[in-house]
């Protein structure tokens, strides 16, 4: 992850603290997503988890048990929207606040992705 997508992260997540959620530019959204995503697959390296911001990026974590699995879907799914995902990046919002809004739709045993917030690049 090069420093200026960093920079460009907290950029993004500044702007949307600041607007309460307001209008950002798709692109600015789904370059946020994707790097999110990318940070948390290098920080957790495996496929336990499946983590969804459709339609801008998906990725397989090792959150739980370790190991990759292989064959179709996870069974630990997590799917959230663009701007609820770097609400939680930026610890904007707490991960009990975003399931219980519904803002995050987890299934499966390790699908608590609550330890992973805020991402210490943003704090």
């Amino acid at each position: 992850m090069s420093a200026e997508q960093v920079q460009q992260l907290r950029a993004t997540v500044a702007t949307l603290t600041r607007e309460a959620g307001g209008a950002l530019p798709r692109t600015e959204l789904a370059g946020a997503s994707r790097t999110v995503c990318a940070l948390l697959a290098a920080r957790y390296p495996g496929g336990s988890v499946e983590l969804r911001v459709p339609p801008f990026a998906a990725v397989q974590l090792g959150i739980g048990e370790r190991g990759r699995h292989t064959r179709g879907t996870p069974p630990n799914v997590v799917q959230t929207d663009a701007v609820t995902l770097l609400r939680l990046a930026g610890g904007n919002l707490a991960w009990a606040e975003a399931l219980a809004t519904h803002a995050v739709r987890a299934s499966g045993v390790h699908s608590d992705l609550a330890a992973l917030w805020p991402l210490p690049e943003l704090v």
